[in-house]
């Protein structure tokens, strides 16, 4: 397997320039599978609070920055989709969100906003002891005993200290979803209707938005909370602060 990451064949999700270089840096071992980024991407490219590799490992061996609540040492970990990025020197906290074309930016949050993070359920599975076993679009898994409320598709709130669920939100007509992937990616609106599809088809879903509506296959759509519209809200706002003050 290749240590070297080239630029022009990195995953769409990742945030960087594809013909300022030859190479990035090759994401490690760890949750979001291929497309996770590596977290020195988001340090140096991003975020431009490092210039080099030696830099991002003198800051995060000062234990300052946290993903979903632990300590990073290793500048190639992968971070991905929901993540939650703490800078606590800083006092500064980002939720990695999907843009459109799919490729992941990070929107600020407050601190309360940063102790839990969202996990979409990809699987669910019986184990020993009578529990079942949730794994989640990261990596993750979650054992719980009552599964009754629970199944694919739907999403869940995991509080980052403890590990506990502490919100579910079921994936039906009505939710609230965000579109990860696909043309329509980054889009928010509510599930109008889903289209079970006989055979080996992809089941589609019709979202409505604030101004139109789309369509896509439910894999693409991830069920969220009204927070994230709120922190949405909050940076466009942010930005057109911002822009006003620069003319």
């Amino acid at each position: 397997m290749t240590r070297h990451q080239k630029r022009l064949s990195a995953p769409n999700a990742w945030p960087v320039e594809r013909k300022t270089g030859t190479f990035t840096v090759k994401a490690g071992a760890g949750p979001h599978g291929e497309d996770g980024v590596p977290l020195l991407i988001l340090l140096r490219d991003v975020l431009g609070y490092v210039d080099s590799k030696k830099e991002a490992r003198y800051a995060l061996n000062e234990g300052a920055v946290l993903v979903n609540g632990d300590e990073i040492s290793d500048e190639q970990r992968p971070v991905g989709m929901f993540d939650i990025l703490a800078f606590t020197e800083r006092e500064e906290y980002y939720r990695v969100f999907p843009q459109e074309g799919g490729r992941l930016a990070l929107t600020p949050i407050d601190a309360d906003a940063a102790g839990s993070r969202l996990g979409k359920i990809v699987g669910k599975q019986s184990v020993s002891g009578g529990e079942t076993q949730l794994t989640l679009h990261d990596g993750a898994n979650l054992r719980v005993e009552d599964d009754s409320e629970y199944n694919t598709k739907d999403s869940l709130v995991v509080d980052n200290e403890d590990k506990e669920i502490v919100a579910h939100f079921p994936y039906e007509e009505g939710a609230l979803v965000t579109a990860v992937d696909g043309s329509h990616s980054g889009e928010i609106g509510e599930i109008d209707e889903i289209t079970v599809t006989a055979g080996s088809g992809d089941n589609t879903v019709i979202v409505e938005t604030d101004d139109s509506a789309f369509e896509t296959i439910e894999d693409y759509v991830v069920v969220i909370d009204e927070n994230f519209v709120d922190d949405e809200e909050a940076e466009e706002a942010e930005s057109d602060a911002d822009g006003g003050d620069d003319e």
